[in-house]
C-alpha cells in the first residue's frame, strides 16, 4: 500500500516534557551525598516521550530517530568540563546495547549482606589493595571478577539497570569520599531507581 509505512521505515517522534522533576535531584540529602561521592553536577536526567509502542528488536532505531529528533537536539544537554551544554547536533550512529530492567526489588542485593563484604552492622569491610590505600570488600566486589566475592550478584544480575545504578552511585566519581555503611547507596540506590522508573 502506498501511504503506509512498513515496521522498518517506523520512525519516531520524541516530545521534551521539561516540567517533569526529579525527586532525587531536589532532596537536600541525596545531594549531599551526590557532592561527598564526586557526582553532584556529573549525574542529570531529562524526560521526553515518544509517539509510537516500543519494540526491543528495533531498539537501534528507536535510539537513532532520537538522538536526531529536533527537539532532542535543541533540549538534551550533555557534559562538556563540568559544563551542561545542548546536543546541538544530530548523532550520526549509534551502540545499543539492551538493558533489563526486570529486577525492581531490593531484594536483588540480600547476598551482600550475608557473604563477608559487609559486618552485621552495616560497615563495609575493609581490605588491602595494591594500587587504592583505601579499599574495600564492597568496590573489589564491584570491579574485580577475580574477587572472592565477584559472584555473589550472578553475572546476568549484574547486568540489571538497578545493578549498574547501584555500582555507579557506590563507585562515585573522580573525587569520591567513600561511606563506611552500605546503607546510603542502597537507600540512594532505591530513591534514584524509583525516580527514574515511573
Amino acid at each position: 500500500m502506498a501511504g503506509e509505512k512498513s515496521a522498518f521505515d517506523q520512525t519516531f517522534l520524541f516530545s521534551s516534557l521539561p516540567s517533569k522533576k526529579f525527586s532525587f535531584l531536589q532532596d537536600k540529602d541525596t545531594l549531599a551525598l551526590l557532592m561527598k561521592w564526586s557526582m553532584l553536577g556529573r549525574i542529570s536526567a531529562q524526560s521526553y516521550s515518544f509517539d509510537q509502542s516500543f519494540c526491543p528488536y528495533n531498539s537501534e532505531k528507536f535510539v537513532l530517530c532520537f538522538f536526531r529528533d529536533p527537539d532532542v537536539i535543541s533540549s538534551l544537554k550533555k557534559m562538556e568540563a563540568g559544563v551542561s551544554v545542548p546536543l546541538d547536533k544530530p548523532v550520526v550512529s549509534v551502540d545499543v546495547e539492551l538493558v533489563p530492567c526486570t529486577k525492581v526489588s531490593m531484594e536483588l542485593f540480600d547476598p551482600i549482606y550475608s557473604c563477608g563484604i559487609l559486618r552485621p552492622s552495616g560497615h563495609i569491610v575493609k581490605c588491602f589493595h595494591y594500587a587504592y590505600p583505601d579499599y574495600d570488600e564492597l568496590r573489589q566486589m564491584l570491579q574485580e571478577e577475580d574477587s572472592e566475592h565477584y559472584d555473589v550478584v550472578r553475572r546476568g544480575e549484574r547486568g540489571e539497570f538497578l545493578f549498574r545504578l547501584f555500582k555507579h552511585l557506590c563507585l562515585g566519581g573522580e573525587l569520591c569520599q567513600y561511606e563506611d555503611t552500605i546503607d546510603p547507596y542502597i537507600n540512594t540506590t532505591k530513591q534514584v531507581y524509583k525516580d527514574l522508573i515511573r
